[in-house]
Parts: structure tokens; C-alpha cells; sequence
């Protein structure tokens, strides 16, 4: 199997926050790879944009070592430096008059040229640069604006943002970035289930007994803690990550493969969520281990009551869904790196093979990370003579082995959702009601759970989480998913 390379046309981007982390490790390094694979044109420029006041030419050695730190591309150092003379550098103040005259001389005067703003800067500043682009003229007809996670604390906070935002551009002009949607096994879902005739038929609740949805992490908050200790794992991963992997698992099929097609379905999915109830619902935080701090040392919050662990259980309300329950879980500090989702299907409505062949059942597990792929476990005979004796088997696919030597070259999130964000194309990216609906559905259970003044459970680092989330899952008769590399 070949990766095919579809070349963009030449673009400006523009990155506030363009000395940041996330730009350092991600944006930067993939806008790179895409050059080197050919998908980026020679014709593009990025620039650049920061308070910091440094030349272009240290912005350049800075990318320059960013690149070689976080970047995999397969080029020699020819291929690097004509990529970093693409590179420009402005230092702008986002609330102030600073800098914006000489980023608009920066940027090309046409108008048939996309000209893309990546706000890799904290929610808020949104609000200020959005009004700064339109106020000193920075716009085109080809604008587009790319908005990074957290979008809003909470519905009211979302729903400003959304309107602050909508002051200066269309919604079709703004793309609410959530690099998990850009993962090829995310996307693989789609293909999975609406490209294969196999799958469609039974996904449903006549055919599948449950869903998990599971994002497990082995690191801690440290580095991250003021933010983490004001969000949790609920906002920070459920509200958006989570409930994303949901909607693209159990949305209806779209009239036809288009944006605004596609994220009508999933704005279905989050509407019939129904409430989850307390005791569908497990929080825990991560203790020490002797070996790593706690999640109180990480945030040096000793009386903390936030959550760096969740696990619940909802239910759908359509036709399609009725009574099936999805199991989600994510947390920090686990005992391995795992996002999966797994379709676990219902037993054979009635064994010939009689007892001693076991229960038997068909799953489907979709591996996002690490070792991205797809198993579909199936029963066989097990070999040998001695009567019918079942056992269960694997048909495994990753990606590593269906692309081979390409699998490395494979653009990862970061760079497909750019490109997406050049073309125009908005499939992959979160609606502003979209982003609404998941805080409605969100915010209840937030509030449940402060007015009560619940605790999270403890649960050792290194561990699957809390005993009580087990439980949870045990109580209906099934077992959550080993959590494995």
C-alpha cells in the first residue's frame, strides 16, 4: 500500500505564539515534513508571531533545532534550509499597536492566496486577535483561523467565545482544532464503518452489547499543573477527545462525505446523550508510587479535589443506540499508553457446541495508539482431535504492516489537520454548536459532583485506576479492556 502525496497550493501562515511548545514540537516540525514529502509548495510562507523581540535569523535557528529535536522527516539538510527560508518572524503585541504594521507588510498582497492565523496562544487572547486581524486590515478573502483547545471552561465561557469569534469571522472561517480527529485511525473509523458492508448492518443495538472507549496516559500533570488543577480529566479529555471518539463511533451515516454533512450527525450523537447519573460515574487521583509524586505534589494543591482520572457509563437515546451502554475511561498515570476503542458484540443467540465450548463473542478493537491498527477478534476450532473446542483468535491489521516503509512517512495529526486547514476543508474540525452541545451534556455532571462535595478516589500510579471503576463495569457483567501497549 502507498501513501499518496496530494500537493497544496502556495499559502501564508501566520503563528501567534510561534515560540511556543506547541509550535516547537508539533506545527513547525510537521509544516517541515510536509515540505519534504512535497505537499507543501516551495511558493508558501510562514511566519512567525510572538512578543519575544528576536531576528529572523535566530527564529530561524531556533526552528532549526526544534526541528532536529522533534522532527522525523527523511530530508538532508539542504532540503532544511530551504524550508527555513520560508520562514519570517514578527514580534506583535496581541493587545496592543506593536507589530501589526510590519506583519501586514509580511504578508502577500493577493488575494487568491489562503492566508491561514494559527492562534497557538492561550483562549484568552482569541478574542483580541481576531479583533487586531480585522482592525489593521490583515484579512483576505481566502482568511482562515485555526483555535487550539481548552475552546471555553464551561458552556457560558464557550458559547462568549463562540460569539467573540463570530464578530469578526464566519464560522466557516474558523477551524476549532482537536488533533485527535487528525489520527488516520480516527479517521478510519468513518472508512470502517460506512466503507465496508460487512460492519454497517450490525452496528447497532440489536447486534453490539457495549462500546469502550478508553485514552490512557502513563504521564503525570507536572509542568501542566495550574492548568490541569482548574480543569480535570473531564474538561481537559472527556468534554473533547472522548467525546469525539463517541460521536464518530455511533453517528448515523452523513448524506454524503462533506463537512457541515458529517458534523450534523455527530451534533446529533452528543444531543441524545442522556444525564449520567452519580453512580455511573467514577473520579479518581493519581497517588505516589514512591517513584513519582502524587497528583497533589504535581499540582501543589494538598486539599485538590480534581480529577486526573474518569470513568462513566452513558447511554444513547435513538433507535440505533436504545439501552446499549458505552463505557468511557481516561487518565493519567496509568499503567500503560492505550487509546482503543473496542465494539464488543453480543453472544450467538444460541450455541449448538453445548457447554464445554464457553461463551464466545466477536470484538472489534481499533487501536489509536501506539501500534495503530485494527483486530477483529472471531471464533474457530481450536486445533486437534477430542471434540469442538472454541477458542478466539485474532485477524490483525496495523498500519505499520499495511503501509510498510511508508507507515513512517504518514503525516500525524498535526500536519493533516494544517493541510485540512489550507484546502479548507472543515470535516475534522469542531462547529461552534457543536462545541456547545458537548458543554451542555458536560457541564451537570461538573456541577453534580462540586455541589456534593465528592472526592476523587485515590488509585496508585501505575495502575488501571481506581478499584471503584472496575466495579463500575463488573456490576453489569462485563470487564473493561486490559489497558496494553
Amino acid at each position: 500500500m502507498v501513501s499518496r502525496v496530494i500537493p497544496v497550493d502556495p499559502f501564508d501562515l501566520v503563528i501567534f505564539g510561534g515560540t511556543g511548545d506547541l509550535a516547537r514540537r508539533k506545527i513547525l516540525p510537521g509544516l517541515f515534513r510536509r515540505y519534504c514529502s512535497g505537499q507543501m509548495p516551495a511558493g508558501s510562507r510562514v511566519i512567525g508571531a510572538a512578543r519575544s523581540e528576536i531576528s529572523v535569523d535566530e527564529y530561524r535557528d531556533m526552528v532549526r533545532e526544534a526541528i532536529r529535536e522533534f522532527g522525523k522527516a527523511k530530508c538532508d539538510d539542504s532540503v532544511l534550509e530551504e524550508f527555513l527560508g520560508l520562514l519570517g518572524y514578527v514580534a506583535v503585541d496581541a493587545r496592543g499597536e506593536s507589530g501589526w504594521g510590519e506583519l501586514k507588510a509580511a504578508l502577500r498582497d493577493d488575494e487568491s492566496i489562503v492566508r491561514a492565523f494559527y492562534f497557538s496562544v492561550g483562549p484568552s487572547l482569541f478574542g483580541d486577535l481576531a479583533e487586531q486581524l480585522r482592525s489593521h486590515g490583515l484579512t483576505n478573502p481566502e482568511v482562515r483561523i485555526v483555535v487550539e483547545k481548552p475552546f471555553g471552561h464551561n458552556l457560558e465561557s464557550a458559547r462568549a467565545l463562540n460569539e467573540e469569534l463570530a464578530r469578526h469571522f464566519t464560522e466557516a472561517q474558523i477551524y476549532r482544532i482537536d488533533h485527535y480527529l487528525g489520527k488516520e485511525t480516527v479517521q478510519n473509523l468513518m472508512a470502517v464503518r460506512f466503507g465496508n458492508m460487512l460492519f454497517e448492518p450490525l452496528w447497532n443495538a440489536q447486534y453490539v452489547d457495549h462500546i469502550q472507549i478508553t485514552v490512557a496516559e502513563t504521564v503525570g500533570v507536572a509542568g501542566r499543573g495550574s492548568y490541569y488543577d482548574k480543569s480535570g480529566a473531564m474538561r481537559d479529555m472527556v468534554q473533547n477527545h472522548l467525546m469525539q471518539l463517541l460521536c464518530l463511533i455511533a453517528m448515523e451515516p452523513p448524506a454524503r462525505f462533506e463537512p457541515d454533512s458529517v458534523r450534523d450527525e455527530k451534533l446529533k450523537v452528543i444531543r441524545a446523550l442522556d444525564p449520567v447519573d452519580p453512580d455511573s460515574i467514577v473520579r479518581g487521583q493519581y497517588t505516589s508510587d514512591g517513584e513519582v509524586n502524587s497528583y497533589r505534589e504535581d499540582v501543589e494543591n494538598a486539599a485538590s479535589k480534581t480529577e486526573s482520572f474518569v470513568a462513566m457509563k452513558c447511554y444513547i437515546s435513538n433507535w440505533r443506540w436504545a439501552n446499549t451502554p458505552f463505557y468511557l475511561r481516561t487518565g493519567k498515570r496509568l499503567s500503560a499508553q492505550a487509546s482503543e476503542i473496542a465494539v464488543v458484540f453480543k453472544d450467538a443467540p444460541h450455541s449448538i457446541f453445548g457447554m464445554d465450548a464457553g461463551r464466545h463473542r466477536n470484538m472489534l478493537s481499533i487501536r489509536l495508539q501506539p501500534n495503530e491498527g485494527m483486530t477483529l477478534g472471531v471464533t474457530i476450532k481450536e486445533p486437534g482431535p477430542g471434540g469442538m473446542r472454541l477458542v478466539d483468535v485474532p485477524l490483525d491489521m496495523s498500519f505499520a504492516d499495511a503501509l510498510g516503509p511508508d507507515a513512517e512517512d504518514a503525516p500525524d495529526a498535526y500536519e493533516r489537520l494544517i493541510m485540512d486547514v489550507i484546502r479548507g476543508n472543515q470535516t475534522l474540525f469542531m462547529r461552534g454548536d457543536e462545541v456547545e452541545a458537548a458543554w451542555a451534556w458536560t457541564d451537570p455532571l461538573i456541577e453534580g459532583w462540586e455541589r456534593r462535595g465528592d472526592h476523587p478516589k485515590p488509585y496508585d500510579a501505575g495502575s488501571t485506576g481506581p478499584d471503584d471503576a472496575a466495579f463500575l463495569i463488573n456490576k453489569d457483567g462485563r470487564r473493561w479492556r486490559g489497558i496494553k501497549t
